[in-house]
């Protein structure tokens, strides 16, 4: 059995929870939340600690075993398999709308008459090569990008700033802290998606008590580093375009990159940060593409290359049912809303609570 690191589960987390959530979080949150919305991202993502701390609490008293598992002993072997049918659906359709992104954003931007399956296909190969190869090379993959990803995005905020509007972000919190609730509930999804991947990669793990410790750091770590990152993408937005033209934009921080010019003699450089950020969204579509095997093994004994073909076919098929950006934003809205995020705020606590209360009872 392959193990990461907790530096690497700390890096690959936060590569998952980030994904490409940068790149429409300001649009959400400023449609919420006006122009305060960029106040949210952070207590929105950190909804995301206790449920982390919550699993691992879990995976303590069950060491080497995801939750799916964990779910059979818990609740009984039906309940399970319901569950685990439930996350392969979810990890499964979201894994294809996460492979459309690349497509949707490079034909939008700087790729307009590459056809979308050539795209499509590059990425998913790419994804294939990391299944293959296991999760620990993943996790390497991860601390290899996650870095360059994120001083891509202080750059692209820092040659940015020559372009802030005073006076945007005023008047402050004009609105009153209801709309910030608005704003938080948009935000929320993210990082219960963090939370179901964390809940297939637990098997994976070390289980020294020491390494459970740094693996408890890791999730807050991952969380506020991300929540740090989103923030200042939203607040720059915000500082560039105004509110108004931010819920305008779909992603505003390639419009960003697009004007970008360093010295007046460097410009367009959105093809760099673009090129940078699709290893982000590749480590994101790989996560989902691996929480669909491991759901397929453990609910149905399933597995093999045979499988893996399977996925990509279903992963490709859903990528090109997605024919434009409205199209994916309301696919992906749909399941971050009314599947991903239900599941996993009522799957978790319950799943822990009933684990707490039979240890307590000692049943």
């Amino acid at each position: 059995m392959e193990r990461i690191s907790p530096h690497q589960f700390m890096t690959l987390g936060a590569a998952v929870l980030m994904g490409g959530t940068f790149l429409p979080l300001a649009t959400f949150v400023t449609a919420a939340g006006g122009r305060d919305g960029w106040m949210t991202v952070l207590p929105g993502l950190a909804v995301g600690i206790p449920y982390g701390l919550m699993v691992l609490s879990l995976f303590e008293q069950y060491p080497q075993q995801n939750l799916l598992l964990i779910s059979e002993k818990i609740f009984g072997k039906w309940i399970g398999k319901i569950l685990g049918c439930l996350y392969i659906f979810i990890s499964g359709y979201y894994g294809g709308i996460l492979l459309a992104i690349p497509g949707i954003i490079y034909e939008q931007s700087i790729m307009q008459f590459t056809p979308r399956w050539v795209i499509y296909l590059g990425s998913l190969l790419l994804v294939l090569y990391l299944v293959k190869t296991g999760i620990e090379v993943f996790a390497r993959f991860s601390e290899v990008v996650f870095p360059i990803v994120a001083i891509a995005m202080v750059l692209n905020i820092g040659l940015s700033i020559p372009r802030i509007e005073q006076g945007e972000l005023m008047p402050i919190l004009s609105e009153g802290l209801k709309p910030l609730l608005f704003g938080a509930l948009k935000v929320i999804p993210f990082p219960m998606e963090y939370i179901l991947f964390l809940a297939g990669i637990l098997s994976f793990l070390p289980t020294g008590k020491q390494e459970l410790g740094q693996l408890k750091t890791g999730v807050w770590r991952a969380v506020f580093l991300v929540g740090i990152l989103d923030t200042l993408v939203v607040l720059i937005q915000i500082l560039v375009f105004g509110p108004a033209e931010t819920i305008r934009l779909a992603f505003g921080f390639l419009v960003l990159g697009k004007m970008v010019e360093i010295s007046r003699t460097i410009a367009g450089v959105e093809s760099i940060f673009l090129g940078v950020w699709l290893g982000v969204l590749v480590i994101k579509c790989c996560a989902f593409f691996f929480m669909t095997i491991w759901g397929i093994a453990t609910v149905f004994n399933l597995k093999g290359l045979k499988w893996n073909v399977a996925v990509s076919a279903v992963f490709l098929g859903i990528a090109f049912g997605i024919a434009n950006r409205f199209s994916l934003t309301k696919e992906a809205s749909f399941m971050e809303s009314y599947l991903i995020l239900p599941l996993a705020t009522v799957w978790i606590p319950t799943l822990w609570g009933v684990s707490r209360w039979k240890d307590r009872d000692g049943v």
